[in-house]
């Protein structure tokens, strides 16, 4: 199962300690996951395994949905900052829409993450 994370720049700390938490989760072999570039490189110096792809700001963003459209990727990690506007919500709106067209679970929050990643726990357990 292809899993996509992608972080606002405020919000990568927290992530990170986010998937820390939830790495025995992220770390079944029948995940593999995806991040945009500083996402990708902060979650692989805390020892998860990601597939990095380019920065969010260099097309990350893009790569990522077009996994998504090809189906590579059953859900995706958002870790959105709402408490600012940003100059890329164009692409992030893209690839909102990308999930919503393909069926994609998309989580935008932390408690909703969280749930998705609690489901993959009791997929894997049984």
């Amino acid at each position: 199962m292809g899993i996509a994370i992608i972080a606002h720049d405020r919000m990568q700390a927290d992530r990170v300690q986010f998937l820390n938490k939830n790495k025995v989760v992220l770390q079944n072999g029948n995940i593999q996951l995806i991040a945009t570039g500083t996402i990708g490189s902060q979650a692989e110096n805390a020892g998860v395994n990601v597939t990095i792809m380019l920065l969010r700001s260099m097309g990350g963003d893009a790569q990522i949905a077009a996994r998504e459209a090809e189906g590579k990727s059953k859900m995706v990690l958002f870790f959105k900052d709402p408490k600012s506007s940003h100059p890329h919500e164009v692409a992030i709106n893209r690839l909102i829409r990308v999930c919503d067209v393909h069926n994609i679970p998309l989580a935008t929050n932390q408690a909703t993450e969280q749930l998705l990643l609690n489901a993959i726990s009791k997929s894997q357990s049984n």
